[in-house]
């Protein structure tokens, strides 16, 4: 009977709220420009506002004359202070909790301020409202009645001071709702264990006899946890586990590489959701089934503006409001957030699919790309080629990085990859031409670069031992929590690490 109402009331929520976000749906920039109001006369009176003249700002092009576009190396004076407890820097009143950025784009680890207001407004208003979609989406979910696996980081006190930091999944969790809580597995102390390795099996533990009906978490250390349940159970599938799994909600990194792994442990089909949750903000939503697509979330006290990546590199970008992006161009995100970032490039790149509504996808980072011939390579050429070259040779991709071979005297340049394969390929030669000519096809840069071998001789594909990347990751102390390995970078950093290791 408490499930059923249970269901009902949650039945009841979705359909109210799916109708509220036809407000910014219909109205994107309305719902914009209200949030970027109500962003500016809240932070007035703080150290920021006032040494910008927030006062003085009454349209959007005076927000962008009066406040400078900033990186986090920009910022990070500013939230350093507010880490050790002062008050009214960026934010009214103090800032207890900080999600700690598993760097990846730089060895300096950053800390992500989150406000009460970011809490509630944004992280767990969007938690809300992922649930809602799916259940207007599969009115007939049961997932409400189970439990709901969720992977989390580790948090610390900052030593000396009144704050916090730590994963932002892990920030979420030790801020949750009781309610919340109740429907999440493992509980709240096994979720925050610090030591990946002693974290792992605790969880399998306490999870295997629990009636679990979602997953929560990034694709890659979810995928560690079902292979550790799988192997704990003796079962062949995760459904065997737990009959009523439908659903997988993920974020974090692109699920591409992944699909194939997770099909393998299912002997059922199961629901894919993606998030665009980043320690700056909950941006966008897949809000309908079998979509890649994600719907971008107006309402949540984000304010967003966006610069060309053929221009991010120049020494003044073009930066465009929501109302003048255009369909599949390359954007980098800036954020304006109620956790107090003022115009902040988050370094993620992104590209719009659709108008009416804004709608989203993830191409890569900007700095998660190979130009060093001017190439320009993305991420989501990578991974589209990548997922041609697995089924034209039935593999299944694990974990891959990939980065340059400079020009060395006569010799010309090209790519080096190395791909942890689940399934190896039936010939690694033929996968390297297929990776080749998919990326000829994708991008017209690389493709230029390639004839004939002008600048760019064929790529070296390595094929990596078995956990070669979990061992490199442990190596480099980024086990579990929202640690990503990185995909392609512009040096051999990663590169030349990554191959003594694969030889032991």
């Amino acid at each position: 009977m408490v499930l059923e109402i249970l269901n009902n009331f949650i039945q009841w929520y979705a359909k109210k709220r799916v109708k509220q976000m036809e407000i910014f749906i219909y109205n994107p920039m309305d719902a914009q420009n209200t949030v970027l109001s109500t962003l500016i006369y809240k932070a007035r009176d703080t150290e920021y506002g006032k040494k910008h003249k927030f006062q003085d700002i009454i349209s959007y092009n005076d927000f962008k004359n009066q406040v400078p576009l900033v990186y986090y190396e920009d910022f990070e004076p500013f939230i350093t202070r507010t880490r050790r407890g002062e008050k009214d820097v960026i934010w009214p009143g103090q800032i207890q909790w900080f999600a700690k950025s598993s760097g990846t784009t730089n060895a300096k680890s950053k800390f992500i301020p989150i406000t009460q207001d970011s809490l509630e407004e944004c992280h767990y208003k969007a938690g809300k409202d992922l649930f809602s979609m799916y259940a207007f989406n599969n009115p007939e979910t049961k997932i409400f009645e189970c439990k709901n696996l969720r992977l989390g980081g580790t948090l610390e006190n900052y030593k000396g001071f009144d704050t916090k930091y730590g994963d932002l999944s892990a920030v979420l969790i030790d801020n949750l709702p009781f309610w919340a809580e109740w429907k999440s597995t493992p509980n709240k102390e096994v979720s925050l264990l610090k030591d990946w390795e002693v974290k792992l099996p605790a969880i399998v533990e306490q999870v295997i006899n629990q009636d679990v009906g979602s997953f929560t978490g990034v694709p890659s250390w979810m995928m560690v946890l079902l292979r550790k349940t799988l192997e704990t159970t003796g079962k062949e599938y995760i459904d065997e586990i737990w009959p009523n799994v439908e659903c997988f909600f993920h974020g974090g990194i692109s699920f591409a590489p992944y699909a194939e792994q997770f099909a393998s442990i299912f002997s059922k089909p199961i629901h894919y959701y993606e998030i665009y949750n980043a320690s700056e903000g909950y941006f966008a939503i897949q809000d309908t089934n079998g979509s890649k697509d994600m719907l971008l979330m107006l309402d949540y006290g984000i304010f967003y503006e966006f610069i060309p990546m053929d221009e991010f590199y120049s020494e003044n970008p073009t930066v465009l409001s929501l109302e003048q992006v255009e369909l599949h161009t390359n954007y980098a995100i800036v954020v304006t957030t109620n956790g107090g970032l003022w115009r902040y490039i988050v370094g993620d790149t992104i590209k719009f699919v659709s108008q009416i509504p804004y709608k989203i996808r993830v191409t890569g980072r900007t700095k998660f790309y190979i130009n060093a011939f001017g190439e320009e390579l993305m991420v989501e050429n990578a991974e589209k080629a990548l997922k041609t070259a697995e089924k034209k040779t039935k593999a299944i991709i694990s974990e891959y990085t990939a980065g340059p071979i400079f020009m060395n005297g006569k010799e010309k340049g090209a790519h080096e990859w190395i791909i942890e394969f689940t399934q190896q390929p039936d010939s690694l030669e033929k996968f390297t031409e297929i990776l080749d000519i998919e990326l000829q096809k994708l991008n017209s840069d690389y493709e230029a670069k390639r004839y004939n071998n002008m600048t760019l001789n064929m790529p070296i594909v390595h094929s990596a031992r078995s956990n070669l990347f979990y061992d490199w990751m442990k190596l480099r102390g980024k086990l579990g929590g929202q640690n990503k390995v990185p995909r392609l970078a512009n040096d051999r950093e990663y590169l030349d690490s990554l191959l003594p290791l694969n030889n032991n």
